[in-house]
């Protein structure tokens, strides 16, 4: 079965650097992620405001979306599922907010980061920005799970509940952080099979 799929782009984005099907299209090293993420959405050239008011996670999320999205029609006819994990949720997040209310004397909650206490947001900001009125799910693991990613896209491929699947590990949390996703099909693209994933999950 798992030679009936093919990863058709895939993306990297970890220590100041994003990777397209292997090769490097963006680096900026020894960087904070805050201005690292300012800077790759500059390079990419994307219009989209809200960009700035999102979590670390969802801005994480977003650029490598973005990254394998970008030239999708925007008319509501992408019939892409979202396919989401990590290991840490939106603990990152958590902290922050809890760090705001936390001192009763010096209490200060913020909705603009309430708001973003759930780790399936990014994939709101992304259905959002595509117009993606698709499945979309977000798990939780010790680490990446390459036979769960595999074995629910085809089940949402084979039931055409989908077109293509959008599959990725989006893990931030205190700056260190990593972005793995790649777009799933019955076409071919890259010549990658579903079976190569862990390959490319570690180059």
């Amino acid at each position: 079965m798992a030679d009936k799929y093919f990863i058709t782009d895939y993306c990297t984005i970890e220590k100041g650097r994003i990777k397209r099907n292997g090769q490097e299209v963006f680096a900026a090293s020894d960087t904070a992620f805050a201005d690292f993420a300012k800077q790759a959405y500059k390079h990419a050239e994307t219009e989209y405001p809200k960009f700035f008011k999102m979590d670390n996670l969802s801005k994480l999320s977003f650029l490598a979306a973005d990254l394998l999205l970008k030239g999708q029609p925007l008319d509501g006819s992408n019939n892409t599922a979202l396919l989401f994990a990590n290991i840490s949720s939106s603990l990152d997040t958590d902290v922050k907010y809890n760090d705001s209310i936390a001192d009763k004397d010096n209490y200060f909650p913020s909705p603009a980061v309430f708001v973003y206490t759930l780790p399936n947001i990014c994939m709101g900001e992304i259905s959002i920005r595509y117009k993606l009125y698709t499945e979309n799910s977000f798990f939780i693991f010790e680490a990446f799970n390459p036979e769960f990613f595999a074995n629910y896209a085809a089940i949402l491929l084979d039931t055409n509940r989908a077109d293509k699947v959008l599959c990725g590990w989006v893990e931030f949390f205190k700056d260190d952080y990593k972005a793995f996703m790649y777009l799933v099909s019955k076409e071919s693209g890259t010549d990658n099979t579903i079976e190569n994933i862990q390959l490319l999950y570690n180059s």
